[in-house]
């Protein structure tokens, strides 16, 4: 049985619940896949923490819960420092490369530290930093097919967002193929 448990962590408003209902979806419906997807807010609705909690699998998945993430997808250091713990031993972990500190990173992992929010910055659009992590997660990880989140993108975002949410996703997966990724 294939089976992957993902965590996504950051703060209310980085767009944390969407990215992983993105990704619940696209293995679900697009690639007809199982998949679970849990979220938690703080009780702020914006600046709080936030999670959202995916198992995705070949086969039916007995429980729902996240137990031990094999990846960890950080967007700020309150997260990261409340979730890094659960990460398994030679798990994959992804951080906000300007919001977590480099120096905290524990060592028995294969990290990556993307600058999701500067990236999206460049297209015009803070609010796609989100989608820029998910391009990176999807072509680092392997996790789900990238024409699956393509697909799911489309029919997840706002109308008439489609166009831009697709460049910030492509940016992430274009920036996990350059030598500044690792």
């Amino acid at each position: 049985m294939n089976k992957t448990e993902i965590k996504l962590v950051g703060f209310g408003g980085q767009g944390i619940i969407l990215m992983g209902y993105i990704i619940g979806k696209a293995v679900a419906i697009h690639e007809n896949r199982f998949a679970t997807f849990t979220q938690s807010y703080g009780p702020e609705s914006r600046g709080g923490a936030c999670s959202a909690k995916l198992i995705v699998s070949d086969s039916v998945i007995d429980y729902p819960d996240v137990v031990a993430p094999d990846i960890l997808v950080a967007m700020s250091q309150e997260a990261y420092g409340k979730y890094a713990e659960e990460l398994k031993p030679n798990g994959i972990l992804i951080v906000e490369k300007d919001l977590v500190k480099q120096d905290s990173i524990r060592k028995d992992v294969k990290s990556f530290f993307v600058p999701a929010t500067k990236l999206a910055e460049e297209l015009g659009k803070k609010m796609t930093a989100n989608i820029v992590m998910l391009g990176f997660f999807t072509a680092t990880t392997k996790t789900v097919s990238d024409k699956a989140i393509r697909e799911a993108i489309k029919t997840s975002v706002p109308p008439g967002t489609e166009e831009l949410n697709l460049k910030a996703y492509q940016m992430g997966a274009d920036y996990a193929k350059s030598p500044k990724a690792i």
